[in-house]
């Protein structure tokens, strides 16, 4: 199998079930920045840490692939006129989400309580894990406005909204466990 197929060089691309699309349709806009996150989350992966940050990390990125292929899928054709599965999408559960809500309050029992903003920085791991907790609130927009035109499995978006947060505590963990300095943002008065 070839990587180029030559199908997209007019500006279309094909979502699942083959309806096609110009390639800067909001269901690619959503799904093309939920690959951009998993690239980010695995270069988290990559840095020296702790093992089983990098397991929930490597489960992470197979959530997101979960959620590429939901949100790269034509609603019209996933489901036959009976409502049965016309296409085979797995679906984000309750538990994935729960697993994110447990990791963050593990992190967050060895933190002290958040009392102002924190600046991003302080070490280059934090650092890619602002960044991927931005690009991650990027997603979320982008699906959210998705699902306003064409809803989706309500779970898909309540796990893009957690993993925000999960990236948040743990870059919070991380300046924790690599010591590095968490700098509070406190507002400049006016001179």
């Amino acid at each position: 199998m070839k990587v180029y197929t030559k199908t997209g060089d007019q500006g279309t691309t094909a979502l699942f079930g083959g309806t096609r699309v110009p390639k800067h349709h909001i269901r690619i806009e959503s799904y093309g920045t939920i690959d951009e996150l998993n690239s980010h989350i695995g270069l988290i992966r990559d840095q020296d840490i702790h093992q089983n940050y990098k397991d929930i990390l490597m489960h992470i990125q197979d959530r997101l692939f979960t959620i590429g292929a939901i949100l790269a899928t034509d609603p019209d054709k996933a489901t036959l006129k009976s409502g049965q599965a016309r296409l085979n999408i797995p679906k984000i559960s309750n538990k994935d989400i729960e697993l994110l809500e447990k990791e963050m309050d593990q992190m967050e029992d060895s933190l002290p309580p958040m009392t102002h903003f924190v600046l991003p920085g302080g070490h280059q791991t934090v650092s890619f894990c602002h960044i991927a907790r931005t690009v991650c609130r990027r997603a979320e927009r982008l699906a959210a406005h998705l699902n306003d035109l064409e809803p989706f499995q309500p779970e898909t978006l309540m796990y893009i909204n957690r993993l925000s947060d999960y990236l948040f505590v743990l870059a919070r963990k991380l300046s924790k466990d690599l010591q590095a300095e968490e700098i509070k943002w406190i507002p400049q008065k006016d001179s």
